[in-house]
């Protein structure tokens, strides 16, 4: 019986010669994730097992990241509580103010993930690591706690949707256009409870950065998990940030998909998602006249390098439109130190940007960038739900950096290649 790729991580982690969509199994996992949103209720899970240490504090990492710098005193006491918990536990892999950054942006940077681990994680974009050929998924906080606690979690190993990527992006299309035309054209329950597993000619013209971003949204379409296969451009990344082991899994050629779905990336224009949901979707081309009140670049979904890059290249030199707040967020202290040696933060500031230190805050309407009522923002970030960013009538746009930028200089919805 031919397997996905999903599926043959998930088969050796089980101990198991092959498995099959829907069968329920125990895996091995290589590293568990917590934030300081969803930690401290994984701690009391934890409490309540009765263990004394987690199974490995080297497969156990917790960033703190939603609320930090804390925003309150509740934030602050979460925080404390994660502190205390990763010192008296010995974790290894705890990240604090100043070494922290957005967490699916610091793990692979830290090489805590390779190809052909199991991850899972309390919070819903651990999928972004299916970029590196792992098998990563969110999970909720109690089995977050019965895997820092075991070692081990329950899995049903999901069906797929093979997606084949075909031909070069145009310019200004990035790997956010593609997964929200994805988004579009299946709906944010198209691949519910299924593995998004991504092929073709047009990987070669994808980053690693663009394959972060793409499986980081998989579970905006309801996905279990987003995967690539494991090619030259992964295995620089892999050499470049980790030195553990890492093994190539790949689908067999028989293996079974609920569907197959070509998409000619020549074809795709820059995409903005409207609100209130990821898939509904428009090109750059139907945009009408939309004036915005703040521009969000960053998150664990385009906060990374490339991404700043290409916000700059649109940014520097101009300035932000008259009444438009414009919030750059990093990912990680490195991606920000690095911008600041290539000139990009005065880039951003001298076009009348602000720069965050890396946090998730706005994303999720948290702090540093809370939307009022009627407001509206266009964002890098991966949600767009009502009330996602701050009041329930405000609207959030979900566009790729590029996009982003260009309305920014616009102060409305404006195509990259105008400006």
């Amino acid at each position: 019986m031919g397997m996905t790729m999903t599926q043959k991580i998930l088969a050796t982690h089980a101990g198991l010669k092959e498995v099959c969509a829907g069968q329920l199994i125990e895996a091995k996992l290589d590293l568990v994730l917590g934030n300081d949103v969803t930690t401290p209720v994984a701690i009391k899970e934890f409490k309540k097992i009765g263990v004394n240490k987690v199974f490995d504090h080297e497969k156990v990492a917790i960033i703190l990241d939603h609320f930090t710098p804390n925003k309150d005193i509740k934030s602050a006491e979460h925080c404390k509580m994660c502190r205390e918990f990763a010192i008296d536990k010995n974790i290894d892999n705890f990240f604090d103010v100043g070494s922290m950054g957005i967490e699916h942006c610091l793990i692979p940077e830290k090489g805590l993930v390779v190809a052909g681990d199991v991850v899972i994680g309390a919070d819903s974009h651990t999928c972004t690591y299916g970029a590196l050929g792992a098998f990563s998924t969110g999970v909720g906080s109690t089995d977050m706690a019965c895997g820092m606690a075991s070692g081990y979690t329950w899995f049903k190993v999901p069906s797929a949707i093979k997606f084949i990527l075909k031909n070069k992006p145009a310019k200004w299309v990035s790997g956010k256009d593609i997964i929200l035309h994805i988004i579009g054209l299946i709906g944010v329950d198209g691949a519910l409870y299924k593995s998004m597993e991504f092929c073709g000619d047009g990987l070669r013209y994808l980053t690693m950065d663009d394959r972060f971003t793409i499986a980081n949204m998989a579970i905006e379409a309801g996905g279990k998990n987003g995967i690539f296969p494991v090619d030259e451009k992964t295995i620089e990344y892999l050499k470049e940030h980790s030195v553990k082991e890492f093994k190539v899994f790949e689908a067999d050629d028989d293996a079974n998909y609920d569907e197959i779905i070509e998409i000619d990336l020549s074809k795709l224009r820059p995409t903005v998602a409207f609100p209130h949901l990821p898939e509904n979707t428009k090109t750059i081309d139907e945009v009408e006249e939309i004036t915005i009140d703040q521009v969000v670049i960053g998150s664990c979904t385009n906060g990374r390098m490339e991404d700043l890059r290409i916000a700059a290249k649109i940014l520097k030199g101009k300035k932000i439109a008259k009444n438009v707040r414009v919030i750059i967020f990093p990912g990680t202290q490195k991606i920000y130190l690095q911008a600041l040696r290539e000139g990009l933060i005065e880039d951003f500031v001298e076009a009348g940007a602000t720069v965050s230190t890396p946090t998730c805050g706005p994303c999720l309407g948290g702090h540093m960038g809370i939307l009022a009522k009627g407001e509206r923002c266009i964002s890098t970030t991966n949600r767009n739900f009502v009330g996602r960013m701050g009041h329930v009538d405000s609207e959030v746009y979900l566009a790729s950096p590029a996009v982003a930028a260009a309305s920014a200089l616009a102060g409305k919805i404006k195509d990259p290649e105008s400006v």
